[in-house]
């Protein structure tokens, strides 16, 4: 019996130095990430308004894509608040050595106030990955403390707030940077309104490499589109296939690739079979959805005042950044107005815009819904002209008049050799356009 005894104290012996040795380890982790936390520089100002977002006492959940600059956000928050080591918790729980369970953020808080004896405002960065991380922070929010969240997967951090944290909490929706923002990281900046002849020629160059690079920060600091295809292969075996427990890897992958090819196009479920292999409509429809909760693609509908309509027909797919289409799109380089198309598209996103498209007897590529009442058509042309200008006016005018909308928008790449003399048509560049915007 005493053997057994001394067996069994051995045993919970090594259990606390396991345990021991784990805290030592998340010790070393927090450290280590605070470190790099604390060194981030470089960072430019989003167009968001936070004032309200670093007063409320709400918990804070800033969305986006992967790599989109959301732990940059982070800093900025963390540096407006103007917060030093002692004064917050930073963990990033998309850590290959965190443990991915809801115990590793008790653990923290727990380090955090042995170590610096205070309370702190907490800061986590990829919440989704740690199951139940919402009744931890629902805990912290009951004891009045200040959190900050991350998350790169939409419906998942949905439903986990509808459950616990209705009605204590304000969402950030954080995309690659506009073209507004670009600008500003790379230091340059230009009035508008008045250009010089030199300033008109740099502002074209600057949109040209936006055009083809996009927003992601760290591929317009590289110059380097290759950095999509890690980023593509994160998206699709981590935020995708791991979670979601799948095995059709190359079917999703193919049907993935189809839709960066077929960007600003209708599809249907008839194709992504073909293309995939795929016998099912449901698993082409989870597939779908998956990309979208990753915040891959978008999906646009034709608008109807039936919604039942508006959910039967044919969509059209965007992607969350030219670089992506750029680099993976199988020959997408010649379709330049279907990749201005895709920019529009993710900037009215940006602006909180409700969007449609529409299609009757010609086509009109947004209509833009607030309230209850259409109030804006736009059609986007890379180059107009002569030629094109009956078919792309057809669209806009058709859609103006059925929902009796004063002045139809051209968005064009450039200048137009089109004269226009009339009120109900205002033809707008795209550099223009992005940048004429006031966050609000």
């Amino acid at each position: 019996m005493l053997v057994v005894k001394e067996q069994f104290l051995g045993k919970l012996l090594v259990k606390k130095e396991q345990l021991s040795m784990n805290r030592d380890i998340l010790l070393e982790i927090v450290l280590d990430q605070k470190e790099s936390f604390e060194k981030k520089n470089n960072l430019i100002d989003r167009d968001i308004l936070l004032e309200k977002y670093l007063s409320t006492q709400q918990v804070v959940i800033i969305s986006g894509v992967r790599r989109c600059g959301k732990s940059s956000l982070l800093a900025i928050i963390k540096n407006k608040l103007h917060l030093g080591v002692e004064d917050y918790c930073y963990l990033n729980l998309d850590d290959e050595r965190i443990i991915a369970d809801v115990s590793i953020l008790d653990e923290m808080y727990s380090l955090h106030l042995e170590l610096y004896k205070k309370e702190p405002v907490f800061f986590f960065d990829e919440i989704q990955t740690v199951n139940n991380w919402e009744k931890f922070v629902n805990r912290m929010y009951e004891k009045g403390r200040k959190l900050f969240v991350t998350g790169s997967n939409a419906k998942l951090l949905s439903s986990e707030i509808s459950t616990s944290l209705t009605g204590r909490n304000k969402v950030i929706e954080l995309y690659p940077f506009s073209f507004n923002e670009y600008l500003r990281y790379i230091k340059h900046n230009y009035n508008i309104n008045v250009l010089t002849t030199k300033q008109k020629a740099l502002l074209k160059n600057d949109f040209n490499a936006y055009f083809e690079y996009g927003g992601f920060p760290l591929v317009i600091k590289e110059n380097d589109l290759d950095l999509m295809n890690g980023w593509f292969q994160d998206v699709i075996y981590r935020d995708i296939i791991a979670r979601y427990k799948l095995t059709q890897v190359n079917e999703i992958k193919q049907i993935a690739l189809y839709l960066l090819s077929n960007v600003s196009k209708l599809f249907s479920y008839s194709t992504l079979k073909t293309i995939s292999g795929i016998k099912s409509d449901s698993s082409i429809k989870n597939y779908l959805q998956y990309y979208e909760k990753s915040y891959l693609f978008y999906y646009l509908s034709k608008f109807d005042y039936s919604v039942k309509k508006q959910m039967m027909n044919s969509k059209k797919v965007y992607a969350i950044d030219n670089s992506l289409v750029n680099k993976l799109g199988f020959g997408f380089s010649a379709n330049k107005g279907r990749m201005l198309e895709n920019i529009v598209f993710i900037e009215l996103l940006r602006r909180k815009k409700e969007v449609y498209y529409f299609s009757e007897k010609n086509e009109c590529d947004f209509l833009i819904k607030e309230g209850l009442q259409i109030v804006e058509a736009i059609q986007v042309v890379y180059s107009l002209n002569k030629e094109n200008f009956e078919r792309e006016f057809g669209g806009l005018k058709e859609a103006m008049d059925k929902f009796t909308i004063p002045q139809g928008l051209f968005i064009v790449n450039d200048s137009t050799d089109v004269v226009i003399e009339r009120d109900d048509i205002k033809i707008v560049s795209i550099s223009k356009w992005l940048l004429d915007f006031k966050v609000q």
